[in-house]
């Protein structure tokens, strides 16, 4: 098979400008924080980008009192077409300073540009349009003729999509007239801080939004603050389940999006090629840090040897590299800890007699990276058919029948995501049926619209995100 040599096509770094330090947005101001400030490093090159101000406790009561503020006296009075208009103004925003996002986003994140570019930022503005024409229109959204806001909410998010997830959240809380504390990850607080000046620039009015930093701490200190009414997290099943501990026994409401082990299905009569495209999306976009990602392969047997072949084949031409190069498909991984991760569950899945395959690709001198990597030969009892790996693995097994493809699939403690790959539209029915996933996707793979709900089962947490069902979660019934 011929192989094409590409010139380097670099983003320039020239349309973002990277302060130095950056502290906490609160009450429409940036303040210092008073915990001990941490470094944000560019994946790809171990370089560091920026110190970022912790949250301490005092730091969060203030932003908390900020919010509540901000809700009584301006946010929750405000009509909701008006409440609409300032989130159609910051998808506007968003839209306009999209390169700078994108730039930014796979800076600080790891991910190729092509992904923060083209799928990333435009969803993201896409959640802010989408949910600004919700404001005015709840009493028709099938939760009462006047439902309320809940009051405050506590918004925590995760590293992988670092504004898209902002933007899941943030849109629907504004659109239903909550107001915000919201916490980024540690790893990638970069765009949450600029997004904070796209609240300034839309005039949003101070204390709607607040954003601080820092990591497990201040992300505990959100959750156990008696001003906060909801918590809306994603992230880590073990995190999940802490933050339910904590709120257990309280008036405060939740919604939890988690970790998963999603199981993309191929049978006998799937389009070869166009189920392999979907494979690799399915488990090597964004390295594999999606928590839907089709990160079990289960193939009918009869076609299991020609999909694994076609499958390294596609595999070979995957561009690992410069995240900021154009042609890059498969990008850094997001932190040292998260790579170690990987390794450590690729290494039992070795030992435990599983077969290993990458596409033997160079890497970076610098940086974090991981090759994209197959295993066949995998049972139900390995360990990377069990647990979450969050990179660019892929775990391959087998199956006879539609039956025992639906057993193997279910047999996860996760339910978020399931793909089913066939030319049969009664399978397809029948299948999503009976499959404990949140989401299932025929025919394709890790496709994603504002109007369709997101969410899962079992330690996958609980509550929507994205369509009329997302609403449901910052909402409260009529008064």
């Amino acid at each position: 098979m011929p192989t094409f040599e590409y010139a380097p096509a670099p983003e320039s770094r020239a349309v973002v400008d990277v302060d130095s330090t950056y502290g906490l947005f609160i009450n429409g101001d940036w303040v210092d924080g008073r915990g001990t400030a941490f470094k944000t490093v560019n994946p790809a090159t171990e370089e560091v980008l920026a110190d970022i101000h912790e949250a301490s406790p005092d730091d969060v009561d203030l932003a908390v009192k900020a919010a509540r503020t901000a809700y009584t006296r301006v946010w929750s009075r405000m009509s909701g077409a008006d409440r609409g208009k300032y989130l159609f103004r910051i998808a506007r925003i968003l839209q306009e300073r999209a390169r700078e996002f994108a730039v930014l986003e796979t800076l600080d994140n790891g991910k190729p540009i092509k992904e923060t570019r083209d799928v990333d930022i435009p969803l993201a503005a896409a959640h802010f349009f989408y949910h600004a024409g919700w404001a005015d229109k709840l009493s028709y959204a099938g939760y009462g003729p006047d439902p309320r806001p809940h009051g405050v909410v506590g918004q925590i998010i995760p590293w992988n999509f670092p504004l898209l997830m902002l933007a899941w959240k943030v849109a629907p809380a504004l659109a239903t007239g909550n107001t915000i504390v919201l916490k980024p990850a540690e790893t990638t607080p970069l765009t949450a801080l600029l997004f904070a000046e796209v609240c300034q620039q839309a005039q949003l009015p101070p204390g709607v939004v607040n954003i601080v930093t820092g990591a497990g701490d201040t992300g505990q200190a959100i959750v156990d603050h008696p001003g906060i009414d909801k918590i809306a997290f994603t992230g880590s099943t073990g995190v999940g389940k802490m933050i339910a501990r904590s709120i257990a026994g309280t008036r405060k409401k939740a919604t939890l999006e988690l970790g998963g082990k999603g199981a993309n299905i191929v049978f006998d009569d799937a389009p070869i090629d166009q189920t392999v495209e979907g494979i690799v999306r399915g488990i090597f976009f964004n390295q594999g840090h999606v928590c839907c990602a089709g990160s079990r392969l289960l193939v009918q047997e009869t076609v299991a040897d020609e999909v694994v072949r076609r499958l390294q084949r596609r595999l070979s031409t995957l561009r690992v590299g410069d995240p900021l190069d154009k042609n890059t498909d498969v990008g850094a991984i997001n932190s040292r800890a998260q790579l170690d991760r990987i390794t450590s569950l690729v290494d039992a899945g070795e030992a435990e007699g599983a077969e290993r395959w990458d596409n033997g690709c160079a890497l970076p001198q610098r940086g974090f990276w991981f090759r994209p990597t197959l295993f066949s030969g995998v049972t139900q009892t390995h360990r990377i058919a069990q647990e979450e790996i969050f990179g660019p693995v892929l775990s391959v097994l087998t199956f006879r029948t539609p039956q025992e493809a639906v057993a193997k699939a279910n047999n996860t403690p996760y339910g978020l995501s399931a793909g089913i790959w066939t030319d049969k539209g009664s399978r397809i029915l029948w299948m999503a049926d009976q499959l404990k996933a949140g989401v299932v996707w025929a025919n394709t793979f890790n496709q994603f619209d504002p109007t369709s709900p997101f969410g899962g089962y079992k330690e996958s947490g609980y509550g929507r995100e994205g369509g009329r069902h997302g609403l449901e979660a910052y909402l409260k019934g009529s008064i």
